[in-house]
């Protein structure tokens, strides 16, 4: 039986505006094959955001240590004024010139005890807390010749506390700054615990491994 055309007319084409069950799979598929590749990646990027500032952190540090070690050339009568060699008659030593960039010395000797020789400081919050520190030199404050300071006003020293670092930076591996690790200069690099004689270098107490396969204990 031959439809009508009026019939056909009013006919409406079929549009099929869904997917299919193996449309849906495929697609949530490549979903989670980008998802998991992208996961590692972040993963990486956020550990290598706190490795730059652990290394950033240790180097503050190291360098506020040695800072700390220029200024205590000449500090004390112990220590490293004066080097002599007993073999040689009249001991053979001579002064030991202090650092160019150091423009002060430490004057409180009262905080070094007599085992720490070597005059590094001997904790890490002294950094913060800050030391008696005087000019290098004589009359260094003197302005010139014809300065009509007297001696009595330009020999006066007041007291100067020098701060070697702002704070204790957080170890971003353990999240805290109280955590650090301590090494003496009468240790060994693969010392397992302190001897509280100085801080000569501090490390991580992170035992976890870094992107280059190294531990971060030993950074």
């Amino acid at each position: 039986m031959e439809l009508k055309k009026s019939q056909i007319a009013n006919r409406k084409p079929q549009i099929n505006g869904g997917f299919t069950l193996f449309e849906l799979i495929v697609t949530l598929s490549v979903l989670a094959i980008l998802v998991m590749g992208t996961i590692p990646m972040a993963q990486n990027a956020v550990k290598r955001q706190r490795e730059l500032r652990l290394r950033e952190s240790l180097r503050m540090m190291r360098n506020a240590i040695d800072e700390f070690k220029r200024d205590t050339v000449g500090a004390c009568p112990q220590g490293a004024v004066t080097t002599t060699n007993p073999t040689v008659p009249g001991g053979g030593g001579g002064n030991i010139p202090a650092d160019p960039r150091s423009r002060v010395v430490i004057d409180d000797c009262k905080i070094f005890e007599t085992e720490n020789i070597d005059r590094y400081p001997p904790t890490l919050n002294i950094l913060v807390e800050g030391v008696r520190v005087k000019a290098r030199g004589l009359n260094i404050q003197q302005k010139g010749v014809f300065d009509d300071t007297n001696a009595t006003e330009i020999n006066e020293q007041k007291e100067i506390i020098k701060v070697y670092l702002r704070e204790i930076p957080v170890d971003p591996m353990t999240g805290k700054n109280d955590t650090w690790q301590f090494r003496s200069s009468y240790q060994t690099a693969d010392a397992t615990s302190w001897d509280d004689v100085n801080v000569f270098d501090v490390r991580s107490s992170s035992d976890e491994e870094a992107l280059n396969g190294e531990k971060y204990s030993d950074w």
